[in-house]
């Protein structure tokens, strides 16, 4: 009899052969589901120091240009994220959102953006 095997992202990743399942959960591998009656439904490998870190829908999206900010007197406007990075010596709220090299390339898309 062949179990369905999933990975730690639950992925399918084929069939294996249920003493094989078995085998995965003795040696600590793998946890299997199984039915209210006791047979195995699925195995489930489990995530192993090496593996990856699950995807998520923010690593298709990427980085919002906007998040909240904190202000000192506990009000919490809107702000932009830098286009480039701050260092750590600029603790200051006052920095460019667009640093030189990338300003020419800003002022395009912000151009092409208008209606005429």
């Amino acid at each position: 009899m062949t179990i369905p095997l999933y990975s730690h992202e639950q992925e399918f990743q084929g069939y294996v052969p249920e003493r094989y399942a078995l085998k995965l959960e003795c040696n600590g591998v793998a946890k299997l589901v199984r039915h209210k009656k006791g047979s195995i439904n699925r195995a489930v490998l489990r995530r192993r120091p090496g593996d990856p870190k699950p995807t998520s829908l923010r690593d298709h999206m990427g980085q919002a240009y906007s998040y909240r900010h904190e202000l000192d007197d506990g009000h919490r406007p809107w702000a932009l994220r830098p286009l480039g990075h701050r260092t750590r010596h600029d603790q200051s709220h006052e920095y460019n959102l667009a640093p030189q090299s990338t300003r020419p390339i800003f002022m395009r898309v912000l151009l092409d953006c208008l209606v005429a």
